[in-house]
C-alpha cells in the first residue's frame, strides 16, 4: 500500500529556498549598482547653453530665399490694365472708343441724335442726354416719344448686343450742361425724333445706292 505523502516540507527545503533567495537579491543589487544614472531631463521653461547651441545649429539649417519679384514695378495700374485689355476684346477697331472720347472731333455729344442698333431686338433712337464714362460700363442716356409717352433708355456701348451706334444728327450748338435732364419738362422736350432717323436713312440708303451704281458702271467701262 502507498503511503500517504506528507503535506509539509522538510526543514532542510526551506533553509535551500532561502538561501537561494539571499543570492538573488544580492545579485540584483549588483547589478542596479552597476548601471549608470540617466540624465535627468531638463524641463522646458529651462533654457541651458547646450540647448541654445542646439538651436542656433537648427536654425543655421534652415534655407532662406529672396522674395519673388513684384509686379507692382510692371504694371503700376492693374485695373486700367484690365479694362483696357477688355475693351480691346469687346471693340477691336476702336470705333466706339473714338465716338465716345471727350478730345475726339468728331466725337458724340449731349444733345445728338443717336441711333443704336441691337443684335436682338429693334432699334432705338433718340436724344441723348448723358454720357457716362466708366471705362468698360460706358454708357448713353437716350429719350424719345413712343405712342405720345416719353421714352428713356440707357445703353451699354460696350455691350456685346449691341451692334452699332450711328449720330443722326448732331446739336447745332454746344451744350452748356453735361446732364440735359431739363428736356424731359413739356417747355424743352424734343418730342419724337422718328421724323429726322427716317429722313436720315433715305439719304443713307440713296447715297448707297448711288455708290453701288458707279462701281457698276465703272465695271462695265473697263470691260
Amino acid at each position: 500500500m502507498a503511503t500517504p505523502r506528507p503535506s509539509m516540507r522538510p526543514l532542510a527545503a526551506w533553509k535551500s529556498l532561502l538561501r537561494h533567495a539571499r543570492s538573488a537579491r544580492v545579485q540584483t543589487r549588483s547589478f542596479a549598482s552597476a548601471v549608470e544614472a540617466a540624465p535627468a531631463a531638463a524641463s522646458p521653461g529651462l533654457f541651458t547653453p547646450a540647448a541654445a547651441a542646439t538651436a542656433k545649429k537648427t536654425h543655421n539649417r534652415i534655407k532662406t530665399y529672396p522674395p519673388p519679384p513684384s509686379t507692382a514695378a510692371a504694371c503700376k495700374d492693374p485695373i486700367a490694365a484690365v479694362t483696357q485689355s477688355q475693351i480691346s476684346i469687346l471693340d477691336p477697331a476702336g470705333a466706339r472708343t473714338r465716338l465716345f472720347t471727350k478730345t475726339h472731333p468728331e466725337a458724340a455729344k449731349v444733345g445728338d441724335i443717336l441711333l443704336v442698333r441691337l443684335k436682338s431686338g429693334d432699334p432705338f433712337a433718340g436724344v441723348c442726354l448723358n454720357i457716362r464714362r466708366r471705362g468698360i460700363d460706358t454708357a448713353i442716356l437716350l429719350r424719345n416719344h413712343l405712342t405720345r409717352v416719353g421714352v428713356e433708355m440707357w445703353y451699354k456701348v460696350y455691350s456685346p448686343n449691341v451692334e452699332g451706334i450711328e449720330v443722326v444728327q448732331r446739336r447745332p450748338k454746344r451744350a452748356r450742361r453735361a446732364r440735359l435732364y431739363y428736356m424731359r419738362h413739356p417747355k424743352h422736350d424734343m418730342g419724337s425724333v422718328d421724323n429726322i432717323v427716317r429722313q436720315y436713312q433715305r439719304q443713307r440708303a440713296m447715297l448707297r445706292s448711288g455708290n453701288v451704281k458707279g462701281k457698276g458702271a465703272g465695271a462695265g467701262k473697263k470691260k
